[in-house]
């Protein structure tokens, strides 16, 4: 039975898991970026990111341990090399799994893994969501700002409507003048037409 045992065997024996993922792992390291299933990529996730976390902290015996399990000193080299200064500032999070749909033979879910920091069209595009800050609701230190600035907006909006008040009510008194001497004129259009029907009778 399987109880607690909660990561995914791959199908393998232990030591052909352990291989599958090493030599993963140094591929990871050196291209930077490779295709492969889901399920081996988020295995790969969690063997890789502690290893890079590991070179971080370029000592004798931190290298010791990443080739223990890499096996290639290639891949070391470049770990802690190219790749530690590129994370040095990340706290986590090394790797992004991109799906890419369904593999034609055996249906199986295929995807990139890859290192975040050497996206570059990614890097750029969130370099330019960083620039456009949206504004919130919720910090307390703006909302005085707003409060603050509100009266200040409010009086100048008063006297500019007491203003145009001012400037319509000549014309309010014109409308009605027009108003006034158009009623007559509609009275005696109305009174006509009576006295027209009175004559014919």
């Amino acid at each position: 039975m399987r109880h607690g045992k909660k990561f995914n065997h791959l199908g393998r024996t232990a030591s052909h898991r352990a291989a599958l993922l090493s030599n993963m792992a140094s591929s990871l390291i050196l291209h930077k970026r490779i295709e492969t299933t889901v399920a081996k990529a988020k295995e790969l996730r969690k063997y890789v990111e502690p290893l890079i976390t590991k070179s971080k902290t370029d000592s004798t015996n931190n290298r010791r341990v990443v080739f223990a399990y890499l096996q290639n000193k290639d891949s070391v080299k470049e770990l802690f090399g190219i790749v530690s200064e590129k994370v040095a500032s990340r706290p986590g999070g090394y790797t992004r799994i991109i799906k890419l749909g369904n593999r034609l033979g055996d249906n199986a879910e295929i995807c990139f893994i890859e290192l975040v920091d050497f996206n570059e069209t990614m890097l750029a595009a969130s370099a330019e969501k960083a620039g456009k800050t949206r504004r919130s609701r919720r910090s307390g230190a703006k909302k005085e700002g707003v409060d603050a600035a509100a009266p200040v907006a409010e009086a100048p909006s008063a006297e500019v409507v007491e203003e145009v008040a001012a400037a319509e009510a000549p014309a309010a008194e014109a409308v009605e003048e027009v108003a006034a001497a158009e009623e007559p004129a509609a009275e005696e259009s109305t009174e006509e037409p009576k006295e027209e029907k009175g004559e014919d009778a």
